[in-house]
């Protein structure tokens, strides 16, 4: 009986993808949103392989009054579909409190966002990777810098250090404190 052959994409799937997520907070207990985020994506079988710091940042194109995010990146391997994956981030906000129907301009209990699915480019009606605003935004690429300073934006073909270099105002972005990584 001969193997059953398999495509490339089927055998790099199942080793799992290089994925990175952004993770945000600004309602209640930030922190321990930012914690939760985490236990419930490993509980979900992402393999979490880097986290960065936590940085406190501005609102960027948000209401008025809106509070200061915490902000991190992480860095993991994801075996399944970037659908998948986008299904258990949804799932997760959605147990921290956050509506199923929400404006990104309002405040959050916590944002997961796809920043970069290997190097793949994805375009459907449910999901943009690499995400449409991370290579504009320092709250994003700050503490992707951290991890990862050489990884490359598919379609951009520019690193995340070059990204951040090139950013015309960084905004308001601090280190949250001396223990920041959660």
């Amino acid at each position: 009986m001969s193997p059953v052959p398999t495509s490339p994409n089927t055998s790099a799937r199942s080793a799992g993808t290089e994925v990175f997520l952004a993770f945000g907070a600004n309602k209640g207990d930030r922190e321990a949103f930012c914690r939760f985020a985490l236990d419930e994506l490993k509980n979900g079988r992402f393999s979490i392989q880097k986290v960065s710091p936590l940085y406190e940042t501005d609102p960027v194109d948000c209401e008025e009054g809106v509070p200061p995010f915490l902000n991190g990146v992480l860095q993991g391997v994801w075996k399944g579909s970037a659908e998948e994956l986008l299904d258990l981030c949804q799932s997760i906000e959605r147990q921290a409190g956050r509506p199923e129907k929400h404006s990104s301009r309002q405040s959050r209990e916590l944002d997961l966002d796809i920043i970069l699915f290997g190097q793949e480019i994805i375009r459907s009606e449910r999901l943009t990777v690499p995400h449409p605003r991370a290579s504009r935004r320092a709250f994003v690429l700050v503490p992707m810098n951290d991890l990862a300073p050489g990884a490359r934006f598919p379609g951009l073909g520019k690193t995340v250090s070059e990204l951040l270099r090139e950013l015309p105002d960084p905004g308001s972005i601090k280190l949250y404190s001396a223990n920041s990584r959660i």
